[in-house]
C-alpha cells in the first residue's frame, strides 16, 4: 500500500546486500531476472534481488502477476512481500508529508486508498509475507523486516513474537493471536505500574500468575508441529502475537518468554514490542 513503508522496505534490502530497483514496471521484472543471472555466472556468487514495484504502474495486477509468472518459469522462487497498514494510519501519514494518494484523483484521499486496497485485495491474499506497519515507525519497521531479508543461511523458519495493546487494534499480519487479559494486570500494583513487562520485577509478577506458565507450555506445544510443517511447506517467516490491554506488561512478558522457548536450531525467533513506550 502507498504510505505503507517501501521506501524504508528498500533501503532494508540495499542494507542487507540486496540490488534493489525501486519503481520498477512489473513487464520488466523477467529483464532484471535475466541481468541478475548473468552477473551470477560472471561472478560465481548468487546475486538476491528485488523490485520495489508501485500500483501506479499501467494494467498492475496483470503485469505483476504475468511478472511473477515468467520469473518461475524461468526457474527462480520468487517472494511477494506485501506491506500493509489500517486507513487510518495511512491517511494520518499522507496528510502528515502533505501529498495526494497516487489514486486520489479528484476525490478524498481515503477514495484513494480505498481504490488501491480494491486493486491490490487479490495480490496481497498471495503474498508470501504480509507485514502490517501501522503501529511501527521505520526503526521498528527495519528491524522487524531484517531477520526476513537477511541472510539465507541458518534457521529454516523465522518467527516473530509480537505484542502489543487490543485497545490499539490487532496486527493485521499475525498469524496467531493469543490474548494475555486473562491475566492480572501489572498496572494495579503502585510499584509495578510504571515498569513494563522486559523489567525483571514485572516479567516475574506475570509468570508467577495462576495460569501462566501452563498457557506458555501449551503454546509452544502446538507451535512445533506448526513450525515443522512450514518449515517442510518452504514457509521462511511467521508471526505471533500475544496482546494484553496496552501491550505493556502481561503481553510484553509472555512475549519475551514465548521467544526463549520457541527458539531452536531450525527457528530463529525475534521479538517485535509494537506498542511499547506508546503510552
Amino acid at each position: 500500500m502507498s504510505g505503507a513503508g517501501r521506501s524504508t522496505a528498500a533501503n532494508v534490502l540495499e542494507d542487507q546486500g540486496w540490488y534493489v530497483v525501486d519503481n520498477l514496471p512489473p513487464e520488466l521484472i523477467p529483464s532484471l531476472a535475466d541481468l541478475a543471472a548473468r552477473q551470477r555466472d560472471e561472478r560465481g556468487t548468487e546475486v538476491r534481488i528485488a523490485a520495489v514495484v508501485d500500483v501506479r504502474a499501467r494494467l498492475f495486477t496483470g503485469e505483476l502477476r504475468d511478472g511473477l509468472r515468467m520469473l518461475r518459469e524461468m526457474g527462480w522462487r520468487p517472494q511477494l512481500m506485501f506491506l500493509d497498514a489500517t486507513d487510518e494510519a495511512l491517511v494520518r501519514r499522507f496528510e502528515s508529508v502533505r501529498r495526494p494518494h497516487p489514486l486520489q484523483g479528484d476525490g478524498r484521499l481515503l477514495d484513494g486508498i480505498q481504490a488501491e486496497r480494491r486493486t491490490l485485495g487479490d495480490l496481497r491474499a498471495e503474498a508470501t509475507v504480509v507485514i502490517d506497519t501501522s503501529g511501527l515507525n521505520v526503526h521498528q519497521l527495519g528491524r522487524k523486516l531484517t531477520p526476513i531479508v537477511g541472510t539465507s543461511s541458518g534457521p529454516s523458519l523465522r518467527l516473530a513474537v509480537m505484542s502489543f495493546g487490543f485497545k490499539y487494534g490487532v496486527p493485521l499480519d499475525a498469524d496467531f493471536v493469543f490474548d494475555m487479559r486473562f491475566l492480572p494486570n501489572p498496572f494495579w500494583v503502585p510499584e509495578l505500574r510504571s515498569l513494563t513487562g522486559v523489567d525483571a520485577p514485572v516479567a516475574d509478577y506475570v509468570m508467577s500468575q495462576e495460569g501462566a506458565g501452563s498457557f506458555v507450555d501449551r503454546v509452544v506445544g502446538v507451535m512445533e508441529p506448526v513450525t515443522g510443517g512450514y518449515r517442510r511447506e518452504g514457509r521462511r517467516y511467521a508471526t505471533l502475537a500475544v496482546g494484553c490491554t496496552g501491550g505493556k506488561h502481561r503481553s510484553v512478558a509472555v512475549a519475551e518468554a514465548l521467544s526463549r522457548r520457541l527458539r531452536g536450531d531450525d527457528v530463529e525467533t525475534f521479538v517485535v514490542h509494537r506498542d511499547l513506550g506508546r503510552e
